[in-house]
């Protein structure tokens, strides 16, 4: 029995672990640079493991000599519980994230120099409580507010500051030089100077240098490129290198990898280009795509089976996610047993979706083996409100708060608040630009000069110098208010929204601000659906604590038998027997700025329909998809990806050559002129992966006819045919089955 033998034999019996043959392949390639495409549930983090096994037992290297790098913390403490389970009686390997690798780095730079540093990321405790020369904690987001507020004059709100500190790590991540700052798109208004003082800032302001998590990557990156001693330290500290989950990873964090291995090459890169979803934050899946040009010796191989889901969903993901272009070429398949066919579900309106998910989910035997996905955080909000209601336990991982504190919920609030009472300017204070009163910031100090315990609107009418169109509109307003006492919510919100003239506000806040309309007015879709069949205001407010409350609670119903909800993004790394992917439709996804390209001229189109196929492979045997024609009184479509499933579970007729389906002249000979042809015949025996083609094999092409390949790459295969030599594109020739075995007709 070979060395190999021993080992895959010794793993079966002792763990019970049979890999299959591109495994086995990927275990024993552990010599130069690896490329391992790993496709949903096609075990990659058992092969990445057992390869790990592999180099200790059999190649005799020492398991302080191996590093395995992650992008999250949880990846890498699954990775190394993994490792513990399979091979206990081993020393520990070095498992850790790019993040902990890039700090030991910056940490040994600064302690060589004399360079006293401070870290002003993470939570505010400890050392970042400490004030800075502003009298503020010395924390990003502090610091960040503070120089936000200096520059554009306004409070910076918690979208913003998503927004901001994405934009940040974009540009650090894509490390994009200063002079480019300006062409990355960004909504936050004065975002790129804010950048420029906040790195000023972190520079001057304190005795110790501050650091942020992006600066920790670009420090270590600058160091192990300058410093050649730290250099030579840390790549003769390790003999092989393995990243995992590379398609979320960087530019600067590639780059810091390739330094590493830049003298023995042993590099395994496990990823999948077709679950690159975060390029918003900096990811560069272009780098995997470009990865022989970087290693021109790298072997490159596909995990394409899925041990995960049903012939049904895997079939459909497959094809689904063939539309993109930007991609290896891969064919998931699977073995495992039939189960019925993903179903699609479009709604007349979006509270059908909701009543249906709930009756659907009430149905279910084991409550943790149910999903609901969603793109936007925003989504779960009247989700939950329902799933409470009906008295369905839910866990959240992400479970987002900040709908019940976000300005827009506040502003509906104070609304309400005003109809209780009009006698409190500070109330007025806080909505008085936002409702069409037309009051302005001199006339509101003026009011709360007085203090006479009136009206707000008796003061301003009789007191204060007012412009004539303005005493109409503030009378009408006061009555307004009136009329809204004791209001049902649902009609008090409206009454807000158009009467008042809040949306209208809104509208021009984004005008000036940079904020978002869509996630606005979806803000105020959902505090309507709350605010739906109860009978008070304040059984309104008291519903949104609750809420609040109940949220806060579902993050701690971990591994219980409650409904998983979780944004798409989340999702990843995770699968369940039921999967309702929801609220798919034109808007969200894919959204508007899906259908522009990002700065690095990348369609974003393609990373929405990777999120996409994210959702659909987390289902083993269960997956809906679910949309609606309107929601709120508005018309909406669904997503162009439903479409497209649909066209897979269902294709379209042929057109027949008269050019129309099904018109009765199928029989008929084609005219000259005539608008189409027949479609061409498939071949039951088609090559569809490209493990099957090999350098000087025969196949058979259905139009050309027999030849030999003479030349095989990623992208192209060249064909010796009698006529000549042609070179074809690979997707082409296996999405349409065009290549068959040459010998399998006695050729």
């Amino acid at each position: 029995m070979t060395v190999r033998e021993h080992f895959f034999a010794r793993s079966l019996h002792r763990l019970g672990v049979a890999l299959n043959e591109i495994q086995m392949q990927a275990v024993l390639q552990t010599e130069g640079p690896l490329l391992l495409l790993a496709s949903p549930g096609s075990g990659k983090t058992t092969t990445l493991i057992m390869r790990i096994g592999y180099l200790i037992e059999e190649k005799g290297v020492n398991p302080s000599r191996i590093k395995a790098v992650t992008f999250s913390r949880a990846s890498a403490t699954d990775m190394k519980e993994r490792y513990r389970l399979f091979f206990p009686q081993h020393p520990t390997v070095e498992f850790s994230t790019i993040h902990s690798f890039a700090y030991e780095v910056v940490r040994d730079l600064f302690r060589r120099t004399g360079m006293p540093y401070r870290i002003i990321e993470g939570d505010m405790k400890g050392e970042n409580q400490a004030p800075g020369p502003d009298h503020l904690p010395l924390h990003k987001k502090m610091i960040l507010r503070m120089l936000f507020h200096s520059i554009v004059g306004e409070q910076i709100t918690d979208d913003q500051m998503d927004e901001l500190t994405t934009y940040i790590s974009f540009i650090k991540n894509r490390m994009v030089p200063r002079d480019q700052w300006s062409g990355v798109k960004v909504g936050v208004p004065g975002a790129e100077a804010v950048l420029r003082e906040y790195e000023k800032y972190k520079e001057s302001s304190h005795p110790e240098r501050l650091i942020d998590y992006d600066d920790m990557l670009i420090l270590a990156n600058d160091a192990l490129e300058t410093d050649r001693e730290l250099l030579r330290r840390y790549q003769g500290r390790y003999d092989y290198v393995l990243t995992d989950e590379s398609q979320d990873t960087s530019r600067v964090q590639h780059a810091m990898i390739e330094k590493l291995v830049r003298e023995h090459r042993n590099l395994c890169v496990v990823a999948d280009d077709d679950q690159s979803i975060y390029s918003w934050r900096g990811a560069d899946p272009s780098y995997l795509l470009n990865f022989k040009q970087t290693y021109p010796e790298a072997v490159i191989m596909r995990m394409e089976q899925n041990y995960r889901s049903s012939k049904e969903i895997v079939g459909s993901a497959n094809q689904f996610i063939r539309r993109n272009k930007n991609r290896y070429v891969k064919n998931m398949f699977t073995d495992n047993a039939s189960s019925e066919p993903p179903k699609i579900h479009v709604f007349a309106r979006y509270i059908d979706q909701t009543r249906y998910l709930t009756e659907a989910i009430q149905n279910a035997e084991l409550l943790g083996e149910v999903a609901i996905l969603y793109r936007n955080h925003s989504s779960s909000i009247a989700l939950i409100n329902e799933l409470d209601r009906a008295g369905i336990p839910f866990y959240m991982k992400d479970a987002d708060n900040r709908f019940f504190s976000h300005w827009v919920v506040e502003d509906i609030l104070n609304f309400m608040r005003m109809t209780f009472t009009d006698k409190r300017p500070d109330l007025l204070e806080k909505i008085h630009l936002k409702f069409n009163g037309y009051i302005s910031k001199r006339q509101m100090a003026a009011l709360k000069e007085i203090d006479n315990q009136e009206s707000v609107f008796d003061n301003l009418l009789n007191h204060v110098p007012l412009q004539d169109y303005q005493v109409k509109a503030l009378q009408m307003c006061q009555e307004t208010f009136r009329q809204m006492k004791g209001m049902p919510p649902l009609h008090a919100i409206r009454v807000i929204r158009g009467r008042l003239g809040y949306e209208k506000a809104l509208e021009k806040m984004c005008e000036r601000l940079g904020f978002r309309k869509e996630s606005l007015i979806g803000i105020l879709n959902t505090l309507e659906e709350i605010a739906h069949s109860l009978e008070t205001m304040e059984e309104f407010a008291g519903r949104l604590k609750y809420l609040e409350s109940v949220l806060k609670s579902a993050k701690s119903r971990k591994g219980q038998d409650a409904v998983t909800l979780s944004t798409f993004h989340s999702a990843k790394g995770l699968e369940f027997d039921r999967v309702y992917m929801i609220d798919l439709i034109e808007g969200i996804i894919p959204s508007s700025e899906d259908r522009k390209d990002d700065s690095g001229g990348a369609p974003l189109m393609e990373e929405a329909a990777r999120l996409f196929y994210v959702g659909m492979t987390r289902a083993r045997t269960h997956l809906e998809l679910l949309a609606y024609r309107e929601r709120d009184g508005e018309k909406t479509e669904e997503s162009i990806f439903v479409t497209e499933v649909r066209n897979i579970l269902n294709p379209p007729k042929p057109i027949s050559q008269a050019g129309k389906a099904g018109s009765g002249n199928e029989g008929r000979k084609g005219k000259k002129g005539s608008q189409g042809q027949a479609p061409m015949a498939i071949d039951p025996h088609a090559i569809r992966t490209l493990s099957e083609l090999q350098m000087g094999e025969t196949v058979k092409h259905s139009v050309f006819g027999h030849g030999e390949i003479v030349e095989l790459s990623e992208e192209s295969i060249s064909i010796r045919f009698q006529r000549g030599v042609k070179k074809l594109s690979i997707r082409v020739c296996l999405e349409k089955g065009l290549l068959s075995n040459g010998a399998e007709d006695g050729s």
